[in-house]
């Protein structure tokens, strides 16, 4: 398809066009999270005629609820599994270099705490033994190997920390990121360097079937039913997998086991974490994180089975409490949950296994299917692997296409060494901001904040800063964003509404709740001129955001602590 563009009305024509003509494209992508995002990549780069289509936003179920780390999981050493290790810590290395600008190498402590005051030496023996295992299966590349702390180094990192129950740490180190701006940078890479056309609000209704082999899908755009006729389908749908592959049959697959995971948001200051820290979580085998994220700090993951609704799920009072269970059994002054001001609830999509164990003990690896109507289905994983997982999808692909196809198309993937959106032009607009922001009125900080978020595309964000001045303020004290990312997301990823702003594009949802609901309105008003909306719409997109976070933290038992929220 040759390059492309980024931009949801030229998009969506392109499908109708392509509906008109009767042309069909070689492969269409269902879901627009990480997994999706990385097939359609690993697709277009390849030469096949793409398409992605999401029923929602991008990366608005797991893709932006995660742990936003880029890691191997010491968790699964312990289960064994070595060789996702191995797999995992290799494409973080990839990451590292195709996407600078968002994966940032992160110190990991993992303290090691008396019990009863007594030395466990067989678990501090054990922990070394892991340490060196996930340096020697790929935690080196990062260039760094793990160190025995004293109990001294270790609260030089985590003051908090109660010295009368430590008795030293390890310090490791892995990579963070944000999760749903990775999404983004994959699904607009596949667009813009590669041509394959990518619609968010795009929900697949029904497939279309030639010969009792899928060969498209009929698609709701706005109200509007379209057909995108394509040779090849794949569902990488995530936890709504067993729902599209359950699209025109009579009986719907049970394959996905979903798990859910939460996530809170405390004042850095009531931990004061330097690095991220593992603890352990009181008369439990599991960890949580809590990782350092500017002026907050974030405790998560819970790992529980779920039955509810795949569409919205909520954070609870009993999640709340496992959490700060966790957190309160290693700090000196407790966290409550009036400490807490900002919350995420998402679903992994785990494969069901013959066994009935916790899912927190199951499989992280991925699994694709091809079914006898010629639906490739891709699930489980991690954001870690997405690429991996993709390349494997791409592959069941390939092999299905004729001679004629095959040729014409690259048979290996290519993106083990593709740079994504931002990563070109990275260094030099972050030694901008080292040296000064000049014309744009910035100071260093901001500057050097648009690059780790942008990478070389924040030029386009300075440009509209010094044509702008006032795009440069920030949309909240507190927090970094500017209101220019505003602008751009509206203008240039395919934000639709204040929701996709400001849980994923700008996520001041996720670190300070009762923030978000203040800039509401900001918001509604800087995305307005690019989606066309009126005064009406304004308040409305604004109210209904504001309805969502305040049902989100009354269903978790939160105080909202906005007098926007209680005038709404």
């Amino acid at each position: 398809m040759g390059p492309g563009t980024f931009d949801r009305t030229a998009a969506i024509q392109r499908l109708v066009d392509a509906q008109a003509s009767g042309t069909s494209v070689d492969v269409l992508v269902v879901g627009g999270g990480i997994t999706g995002a990385g097939v359609a990549l690993d697709a277009a780069s390849r030469g096949l005629r793409t398409v992605l289509v999401e029923r929602g936003d991008f990366a608005s179920g797991t893709s932006s609820r995660s742990s936003k780390l880029v890691h191997g999981g010491l968790r699964y050493l312990q289960q064994g599994d070595i060789r996702l290790v191995y797999e995992a810590l290799a494409e973080r290395q990839r990451l590292r270099h195709n996407a600078p600008h968002l994966v940032k190498v992160l110190p990991f402590l993992l303290p090691i705490f008396t019990r009863d005051g007594l030395f466990n030496r067989k678990l501090a023996w054990a922990l070394g033994k892991a340490m060196w295992m996930y340096d020697v299966t790929g935690g080196a590349r990062i260039g760094k190997l793990h160190k025995r702390l004293s109990v001294d180094d270790a609260l030089a990192y985590m003051p908090t920390l109660p010295r009368e129950r430590l008795a030293g740490a390890y310090l490791y180190y892995d990579a963070t990121t944000d999760d749903a701006r990775l999404t983004l940078a994959v699904i607009r890479t596949a667009a813009l360097d590669h041509g394959a056309i990518a619609v968010n609000r795009a929900e697949v209704t029904g497939f279309v079937h030639d010969h009792g082999h899928i060969a498209g899908a009929q698609i709701d755009l706005d109200g509007q039913r379209i057909e995108v006729r394509a040779r090849h389908v794949v569902s990488a749908a995530g936890v709504w997998a067993d729902r599209v592959r359950g699209l025109d049959r009579e009986h719907a697959p049970d394959t996905i086991r979903p798990a859910k995971g939460i996530h809170i948001t405390v004042p850095w200051e009531k931990v004061r974490n330097e690095v991220a820290v593992v603890v352990p979580v009181p008369k439990d085998k599991r960890s949580v994180f809590v990782v350092p994220w500017g002026d907050q700090t974030y405790i998560g993951t819970t790992d529980t089975d779920y039955d509810g609704p795949l569409d919205d799920p909520r954070c609870t009072g009993d999640d709340i409490a496992y959490l700060l269970r966790a957190i309160n059994g290693s700090v000196d002054e407790p966290i409550t949950v009036d400490d807490i001001t900002g919350v995420w609830a998402g679903l992994r999509p785990l494969v069901k296994t013959d066994g009935s164990g916790r899912t927190a003990d199951l499989s992280r690896r991925h699994r694709v299917t091809v079914d006898d109507d010629g639906l490739i289905s891709v699930n489980g994983g991690k954001l870690t692997t997405y690429r991996e997982m993709a390349a494997d999808t791409v592959d069941a692909v390939v092999g299905q296409l004729d001679d004629a196809a095959r040729s014409r198309v690259h048979r290996r993937s290519l993106t083990a060494r593709l740079p994504l959106r931002g990563a070109v032009g990275y260094p030099q607009v972050h030694e901008l901001g080292a040296a000064g922001a000049g014309a744009t009125g910035l100071d260093d900080a901001a500057v050097i904040h648009l690059a780790d978020r942008y990478g070389g595309e924040a030029r386009t964000l300075l440009a509209m800063i010094e044509s702008q001045p006032k795009l440069g303020e920030r949309l909240v004290a507190d927090h970094p964003y500017l209101r220019a990312e505003v602008v751009y997301a509206a203008r240039y990823e395919m934000a639709c509404t204040v929701d996709d702003v400001l849980t994923r594009r700008v996520p001041i949802r996720l670190r300070d709740a009762a923030g978000s609901i203040d800039v509401a309105d900001l918001v509604a008003e800087l995305m307005a001129p690019d989606r066309g909306w009126d005064d009406e719409r304004r308040a409305t997109e604004a109210a209904t955001f504001r309805s969502e976070v305040v049902a989100e933290r009354s269903a978790a038992g939160l105080p909202t602590h906005s007098t926007a929220a209680e005038a709404s």
